[in-house]
């Protein structure tokens, strides 16, 4: 019980008072260029989601069984029980979220290839989006087991479509209202998320 609590805490605190957008300001780039339209911000934070779902609790058994200091003693080797590869973390992160990437890349092809093209070039570009890099780094600093970066990887993509999504269902709204000239575009967007931002760390008084 104790364990389910503290993971339901867990998803919340990284959903909502962590935000991976609103509280660390990563994977901007993509969450003001995509957030025009509903369709595409839906489209995107399913594909951050599933990336990050994977990527993070897989890259935990990289880093455990492979790169930290004396993880490869499970290999039996002599002398291989000291070696330290976490210098090699963001190639080897990088690379997994690289490889996951294509693979949503071929789904959305032949699943929907209308959204495939209203991503544009902002898919191939999950690879390299900080945000989701930022979550396995984040899982590494803060010392998670496998479920805790498991649930941790999930609720950071949840964040991440929940704050896309939200500013997009603002900025449809905003066209109908009568914006001052010098805010148009990205300076109201940004206030925008600046508000959303005060609103979800409403949450932090959450105690599970």
């Amino acid at each position: 019980m104790d364990t389910t609590l503290h993971l339901l805490s867990l998803a919340v605190e990284t959903i909502f008072i962590r935000n991976i957008l609103l509280a660390y300001f990563l994977g901007m780039c993509s969450f003001l260029a995509i957030s025009r339209k509903v369709e595409t911000s839906m489209g995107l934070g399913f594909a951050v989601m599933f990336v990050n779902g994977i990527t993070v609790p897989l890259n935990w058994l990289i880093e455990e069984y492979l790169l930290k200091p004396g993880a490869l003693q499970w290999s039996g080797i002599a002398g291989l029980g000291n070696v330290d590869l976490t210098f090699l973390n963001f190639i080897v992160f990088i690379a997994t979220i690289a490889a996951m990437v294509q693979l949503v890349e071929m789904v959305l092809d032949k699943v929907s290839p209308t959204l495939y093209q209203s991503l544009g070039i902002f898919l191939p570009l999950i690879a390299v989006n900080c945000a989701i890099l930022g979550s396995s780094l984040f899982m590494v600093e803060r010392e998670f087991d496998f479920m805790e970066s498991a649930v941790f990887g999930v609720s950071a993509g949840a964040g991440f479509f929940l704050a896309i999504v939200t500013l997009a269902t603002i900025r449809y709204k905003l066209k109908y209202s009568n914006v001052p000239s010098g805010l148009r575009g990205l300076g109201i967007a940004m206030l925008i998320t600046g508000l959303i931002s005060m609103a979800y760390m409403s949450f932090s008084g959450i105690n599970l």
